[in-house]
């Protein structure tokens, strides 16, 4: 007997489901997110599962992990990809489970790729940095917003990231906003040193990689961005296509068009978020660093506006990355610009 396994994972339970070749329930349990637990639910069918489906949610890390290092065949579905049931309106934790084993038995499971442990945690480090970025751009932001407030002048939000709490003093009377204003500075420092350990640390795996080198080749393109656009892509053998991997890094079109008319959109979220954000940083500085790219972004920009014009650039830039590293072949603006 064949079994189809299915997983509905949550944060505090995971409802496992098996069934037969006719979807024919065999067992069905709810249990805890411990491992241990999930192992001795599949045990006595150890022989008989030929594939375990898990959606792919926040925290399905340690359930992939621990069922592979058990040798068990394990799936991660698209939960973007993968349609409701037809004809029915309620929907419950079973029925999801026993969904995503029906489909995979029918070899119609639209599935996700499983980034190799190994290599994760450094993608998933790159990942954070962007994170504090983020949020010393915030408090960056809020000093810059204050000070404005206040005297009137604009201080460039560069200065921000190294002044020192002294110059605070002259710029700001009031004791209350100095010392709130002393205190954001104090946290930018701290998060200026972890980012300077994580780049650190993520550059030194990175910069002897093949791919590392090759994306530094474009125009504009430096560590960060490159050692990002490295990690979030992965091997490119999973594209099928440069087409497969604009589309993952979310530069295509999601409109759908029927007679010529645009009848709704596909799911615009699908792919990679970080890829995509790190490929429209890496159009912003082409255009500044390469001429062909700038006349191919204001032909663009005069027949529509900037973001699209942003977006057209990233979609190409992302066609030629494709193709570098699957030619193991450096930046030409040739090829990418004719």
């Amino acid at each position: 007997m064949k079994l189809q396994c299915g997983m509905d994972l949550h944060g505090k339970n995971v409802l496992c489901s098996l069934t037969d070749e006719n979807d024919k329930v065999v067992a069905e349990r709810r249990l805890p997110t411990k491992l241990a637990d999930v192992l001795g639910f599949l045990e006595p069918y150890r022989k008989s599962v030929i594939n375990i489906i898990i959606e792919s949610t926040y925290n399905w890390y340690w359930l992939v992990d621990g069922l592979r290092e058990e040798k068990y065949p394990v799936s991660l579905a698209n939960p973007n990809a993968v349609k409701t049931y037809d004809g029915l309106k309620h929907g419950n934790d079973k029925g999801d489970a026993r969904h995503l084993a029906h489909l995979s038995r029918l070899g119609v499971l639209p599935t996700g790729y499983i980034y190799p442990k190994e290599q994760r945690g450094l993608r998933d480090l790159l990942r954070r940095r962007m994170y504090l970025v983020q949020e010393r751009t915030g408090l960056i932001l809020s000093l810059q917003s204050l000070c404005e407030r206040l005297n009137g002048g604009k201080i460039a939000a560069e200065k921000f990231k190294h002044m020192k709490p002294e110059a605070l003093v002259e710029k700001i009377d009031d004791p209350y906003h100095r010392l709130g204003a002393i205190e954001y500075l104090e946290i930018v420092r701290r998060i200026n040193q972890s980012i300077y350990r994580l780049e650190t640390k993520v550059l030194h795996e990175c910069e002897e990689t093949h791919q590392f080198k090759l994306l530094t080749t474009i125009p504009g393109i430096g560590r960060v961005l490159g050692m990002m656009i490295a990690l979030e892509s992965g091997p490119m053998n999973r594209f099928a296509g440069p087409g497969n991997y604009a589309s993952y890094a979310r530069t295509v079109n999601a409109d759908r068009y029927s007679d010529g008319k645009k009848k709704g959109e596909n799911n615009r979220k699908c792919g990679n978020k970080y890829l995509a954000w790190a490929l429209v940083q890496a159009a912003h500085h082409l255009i500044q660093h390469c001429p062909e790219a700038r006349s191919f972004y204001d032909r663009k920009k005069a027949k529509k506006n900037g973001a699209v014009a942003t977006k057209a650039l990233a979609c190409k830039l992302a066609r030629c990355i494709y193709h570098m590293l699957t030619e193991k072949e450096e930046f030409d603006v040739k090829k990418i610009f004719g």
